[in-house]
């Protein structure tokens, strides 16, 4: 790495007054650092670089600004720049600042650097408490997010994995789930974004979250949010039900076209599966989820699933369908106390069972591996 005297020198030519041609040799050297950990680490000791180039995301030259947050979002991806990035850097106000602006051709950069810095939760939390400095409400971001076209020159599909780091945190989910906002329906429509898997997989895992509070689990069920549709239908495909079966599915389930596709991403399909299995925790959202017929809609989809882990979570959820009530006084699974000894035997078993899967993947691979030297004999002569 450098020497001090070199560090000193290549931090002298990262300042906005500094001849471009030079500045743009010193942020490219810099963007190289990024790319490997060791040189992330050194930047980690040497946080006027950081402040350097956050300050140069508002460089003349559009090379240069690329460069800058082509390292940004190197380094924000590493767990261990967080901090520095967020505390020494003061990257925030910098990037909801241009987040903000619907004319910034960067924008998708700094949804993904925000996104990074989002995914654990003692710095998402350094994010949700700088959106209310800046007095951006959340509010204000899923607008953001739910306005096709808001900045032309970005997608903005990097705020849906947004959406889902923050409402890690109560207070995010509160903000969400709350009735008179309406912000909930608004997402909603998002899980079948053909456009972007990753607006989609943020909208999932931001509705996944929400599920996490089982006291709103009857009202997202209710008329008044109507979740169940949008969690089902990428997980419905073209296969005929019988008349009976389809007369008690929601309406947009029933009598589905035989071109009717699932949810390609496995991710995906496996969050969907989950956020239903976290609307079973109450006796009063098993009951709606039996009575709009879910189980037929699964039935259909362990049939056709080919990924073992989404099997798997399909197959936990079928069981709470089609299984009996809990006893009294333990309808409420996200409010039982497992015995200790009980939780860690659970906690083995799960730890079983993600072992056997993955046997049962790398088996399959072998067999596809050795099925495909077989059809291409080819392959063994060279």
């Amino acid at each position: 790495m450098l020497s001090d005297s070199e560090a000193k020198e290549l931090l002298s030519f990262l300042r906005r007054d500094m001849r471009a041609d030079i500045k743009g040799q010193a942020t490219e050297y810099i963007l190289g650092l990024t790319g490997n950990r060791e040189g992330c680490h050194y930047l980690r000791t040497k946080p006027d670089f950081l402040k350097a180039l956050v300050t140069l995301t508002a460089d003349p030259s559009i090379a240069i600004v690329k460069d800058c947050y082509h390292a940004l979002v190197n380094l924000s991806a590493d767990e261990t720049l967080h901090k520095p990035l967020v505390k020494e850097a003061v990257i925030l106000p910098t990037m909801f600042h241009n987040l903000l602006d619907p004319e910034y051709m960067f924008a998708d950069r700094v949804s993904t650097i925000l996104t990074n810095l989002s995914r654990h939760e003692a710095t998402c939390r350094e994010v949700f408490q700088a959106l209310q400095e800046q007095e951006i409400s959340l509010a204000k971001i899923v607008e953001i997010f739910c306005t096709e076209g808001f900045n032309k020159k970005a997608s903005l599909h990097y705020l849906g994995p947004l959406l889902s780091n923050l409402t890690q945190l109560p207070e995010a989910r509160q903000f969400i789930l709350d009735k008179e906002r309406c912000v909930i329906q608004r997402l909603l429509p998002y899980t079948q974004y053909e456009a972007s898997v990753t607006r989609r997989g943020g909208v999932v895992g931001t509705l996944r979250n929400c599920c996490f509070d089982y006291a709103h689990h009857e009202w997202l069920l209710s008329d008044a949010v109507d979740i169940l549709p949008f969690l089902l239908l990428p997980l419905a495909g073209p296969e005929e039900l019988s008349e009976e079966e389809n007369e008690g599915l929601p309406v947009d389930l029933q009598y589905l076209p035989e071109d009717k596709t699932r949810e390609e991403d496995p991710d995906i399909r496996k969050m969907l599966i989950e956020t239903l299995l976290l609307l079973t925790a109450t006796k009063k959202g098993r009951q709606i989820m039996k009575e709009k017929n879910v189980y037929p809609i699964m039935r259909e989809f362990h049939k056709w699933e080919k990924d073992l882990q989404v099997i798997s979570a399909c197959e936990k959820l079928v069981q709470v369908l089609i299984g009996d009530e809990p006893e009294p006084g333990m309808e409420n699974l996200m409010e039982v106390n497992i015995p200790e000894g009980v939780e860690q035997k659970f906690k083995d078993l799960d730890a079983k069972e993600q072992e056997e899967i993955e046997k049962e993947k790398q088996e399959l691979l072998k067999e596809e591996a050795e099925k495909h030297l077989n059809t291409n004999p080819e392959v063994l002569e060279r």
